[in-house]
């Protein structure tokens, strides 16, 4: 299929979507609206993109005419070729097939590895580099379970990022940070180093697609449910009630605890959101297992085995070790200026699936 005939079947898909969403029936059901707004809003940016292709081409068709009789005109024509070769390589990557997960949003944990209390802190570090990031989205950010070390740091810390409203395609939070999954390893001189010497520690990132309730099923019967006490650094006791939750998926072995809220029933409900997560995650992995073996992005991983950045203080470097991205601007990549960072890994991801979309 050529993109043109590509374009037209979506465009036929836009008009009936647009048709569904005038209906107030549709909207009673507000699982099946969202999902309608955000397939919609990915077909209306490739509407766009077309309607000024066509316009382009419409434009550079008469300056080519008119050029023999004023020169003017061949170097607008110029300018309209390149800018029609741009918008050509626009609906190319609109018609890549996105992930399922690609619209939704994220639950992150973040886990402190291989440096001990310097890991905790750095677990911490990275926390607060994403929640600036998302701030900076215009996205909001909810701790759901934390367990933080001595000195301030986290051993685990679990934290939601959801959008507001409909993003736009590829602006969506899994879409995004999908690709922060992996070791994370810092180079630095930890403040517990009294020789002033740097050391190498990692923390792991895993991220999730949020799983709406329709998204997975989990029967009670399938479930373990712990209670025990909550505690704090040091082991101290933070609540005098047994309020905390430990789940087991018998199923899978999966196992999620919670004890940030104060009561049992809170803490329930966020380690069943967490489990939810993680089943989706785990589905998602299986079907892409059994779909292509033979594919493997570089970008794309949520295995905690696998190094994927280093974050060099003295240097004020960051590295992406998948895509051969280097700044020397770490300072302000842990304030939250991530884009570029992440716009490399998404700029990968897509070539690598044109090439197979194309070979």
């Amino acid at each position: 299929m050529s993109v043109l005939d590509a374009v037209t079947a979506l465009l036929g898909e836009h008009a009936e979507l647009e048709e569904r969403l005038a209906d107030p029936a549709v909207h009673s059901d507000p699982v099946l609206a969202k999902r309608l707004n955000q397939r919609y809003a990915e077909l209306t940016a490739v509407k766009r993109a077309h309607e000024e292709w066509t316009t382009v081409r419409g434009d550079l068709e008469a300056a080519r005419e008119l050029s023999g009789e004023d020169d003017s005109f061949a170097a607008e024509a110029e300018r309209l070729s390149e800018r029609l070769g741009e918008l050509e390589d626009r609906l190319r990557h609109l018609l890549v097939p996105r992930e399922a997960s690609d619209a939704k949003d994220v639950i992150m944990e973040i886990k402190s590895g291989e440096g001990g209390e310097e890991s905790a802190l750095f677990a911490g570090d990275l926390l607060r580099m994403y929640t600036r990031y998302a701030e900076r989205r215009g996205w909001r950010t909810e701790q759901l379970d934390a367990t933080a070390s001595d000195l301030g740091g986290f051993k685990s810390v679990t934290v939601a990022v959801k959008a507001k409203g409909t993003p736009a395609p590829g602006e969506a939070p899994y879409a995004l940070l999908k690709f922060e999954g992996g070791v994370h390893r810092v180079q630095r001189v930890p403040v517990t180093e009294s020789q002033g010497r740097v050391h190498t520690s990692a923390a792991g990132v895993l991220v999730m697609p949020e799983a709406e309730p329709v998204d997975v099923t989990v029967d009670d019967k399938d479930l373990r449910i712990d209670v025990f006490r909550s505690s704090g650094p040091g082991g101290q006791s933070v609540n005098t009630t047994d309020s905390a939750v430990r789940i087991t998926h018998l199923p899978t072995g999966l196992v999620v605890s919670c004890q940030n809220e104060k009561s049992q029933l809170q803490n329930k409900e966020q380690a069943l959101r967490i489990l939810r997560s993680r089943l989706l995650q785990l589905a998602e992995e299986q079907r892409q297992a059994a779909a292509s073996d033979a594919r493997r992005s570089q970008v794309r991983t949520v295995d905690r085995s696998e190094r994927i950045r280093t974050y060099n203080f003295a240097e004020n470097r960051i590295s992406d070790h998948r895509t051969g991205f280097k700044a020397y601007n770490l300072d302000t990549v842990l304030d939250g200026e991530l884009d570029p960072v992440v716009g490399s890994c998404v700029a990968a991801d897509l070539e690598s699936r044109l090439a197979e979309l194309e070979g």
